[in-house]
């Protein structure tokens, strides 16, 4: 074979290289893209319920004699929850960063619910218009979190089994493009809580 033989062949072989690399990047850049976007829906849903806490809080202060610990915890759990800062615009890359935002939320998740459960030791202010709308906001906005949670994860899968497939896997790393990591499964925190507002029992007349 002759040197223009040669040539060609390595012309061709490294056309196929960067089409091939071309294609990988674009395809990756499109699922990274996708996630981004789911996970900017995620902090949106927990930003709705950050700020739907503040007046749910100011409401059952007002109409009740409530338990001061319960209140304290949901105070208290909304600003750690609140200080664990990733940024919106990009999904983390750190599984140790996505683990203690999760942690802040479910542990603010946990509190709300508490809190929602134990207002059925307080009829008056259960049938309140202000608490039941609050209520109804923070239980939607729960389903909501679990629904863009579960959809971040599917886009998170479709992204790693990419990078990770052949050929894409041998040119993604050099392209800048890392695994991401999941919400990991939490079925007591994603759970929405469970409040019945029911009509509430008629006292036992008096003899």
């Amino acid at each position: 074979m002759g040197v223009l033989g040669c040539v060609g062949i390595l012309f061709v072989v490294g056309l196929i290289v960067v089409l091939v690399g071309a294609s990988g990047y674009n395809g990756l850049n499109v699922k990274a893209n996708a996630v981004d976007g789911k996970w900017a829906d995620v902090q949106t849903q927990y930003q709705r319920r950050a700020d739907l806490i503040p007046n749910l809080v100011n409401t059952v202060k007002g109409s009740a004699d409530f338990e001061k610990s319960t209140l304290d915890a949901v105070i208290k759990d909304r600003a750690s929850a609140t200080q664990v800062k990733i940024d919106p615009s990009h999904a983390p890359t750190d599984p140790a960063q996505l683990a203690a935002y999760q942690k802040a939320q479910d542990s603010l998740s946990g509190s709300l619910s508490r809190l929602l459960v134990s207002v059925e030791k307080y009829p008056d202010l259960k049938t309140t218009t202000a608490f039941r709308d609050l209520s109804a906001d923070i239980s939607g906005t729960e389903n909501r979190i679990a629904v863009a949670r579960h959809d971040f994860n599917d886009a998170t899968q479709a992204y790693n089994t990419s990078r990770r497939a052949f050929p894409t896997v041998l040119i993604a790393g050099m392209l800048g493009f890392q695994d991401k990591p999941f919400f990991k499964a939490d079925e007591s925190a994603q759970n929405a809580p469970k409040v019945d507002f029911g009509t509430p029992t008629p006292a036992a007349a008096t003899p």
